[in-house]
């Protein structure tokens, strides 16, 4: 893939993804958002692809990719035990796939059990433990985005590369503060300007066709 074309691809994608949140708001297209994003984050990875290609190092694609799948099994991790936890709760409320046709009638819910505290308290312990175990994946996550940001930038010239690797990471440590999404957020933007800052003349030099060739000894 040429340069330039990986260098398109890399900034509309993170674009794309810049832009999700703020479409969101939108009537209409608030719902496609999430999938406005998952385009954007499959031509980013594409583009790293092609760079990975053009410089020769692996790491660029390979650090991404990896970062791709552990957020994979982080949201599968996530969604496997908030249902685990929901499916629990409901029948502890004597609610069950058995008698799904009775859960509009109030008769069918076990009264005692919902003034027992306990296990409310138990269904939020095992929600913390999907978020905890989601806060950890994504810090791996960022870190082999970071490490693929950081080859990026001692490739291609552009240090900005490795400012986003840095903010996601800040970013990544501080979700559980509303500032952690914004910094991730601000990064997609960062991204976007460090793919199109890259220049031709900082691609690597072609082997020369005039190479000087070896005396022969008579």
């Amino acid at each position: 893939m040429e340069l330039d074309s990986s260098k398109n691809l890399g900034g509309i994608g993170a674009l794309l993804i810049f832009l999700g949140p703020l479409l969101s708001a939108l009537p209409r297209v608030g719902g496609y958002t999430g999938l406005l994003s998952l385009v954007g984050a499959i031509l980013v990875l594409i583009a790293l692809k092609g760079f990975a290609d053009y410089y020769r190092e692996n790491g660029i694609f390979n650090n991404a990719l990896y970062a791709i799948i552990a957020a994979i099994v982080g949201v599968v991790v996530f969604v496997s035990v908030l249902i685990i936890a929901l499916v629990e709760f409901f029948a502890d409320l004597g609610l069950n796939i058995s008698n799904l046709q009775d859960w509009s009638s109030l008769s069918s819910i076990d009264w005692q059990t919902l003034g027992n505290f306990d296990f409310i308290f138990r269904f939020i312990g095992v929600i913390l433990i999907g978020v905890v175990v989601l806060f950890v994946i994504l810090v791996i996550t960022v870190v082999f985005l970071r490490k693929s940001l950081g080859l990026m930038a001692s490739r291609t010239g552009v240090g900005l590369f490795g400012t986003t690797g840095l903010l996601l990471l800040i970013g990544a440590i501080l979700t559980i503060f509303i500032i952690g999404i914004l910094l991730i957020w601000i990064a997609m933007l960062l991204l976007a300007i460090a793919f199109f800052s890259i220049r031709p003349q900082q691609a690597p030099s072609p082997p020369s066709a005039t190479s000087t060739q070896p005396q022969t000894q008579v």
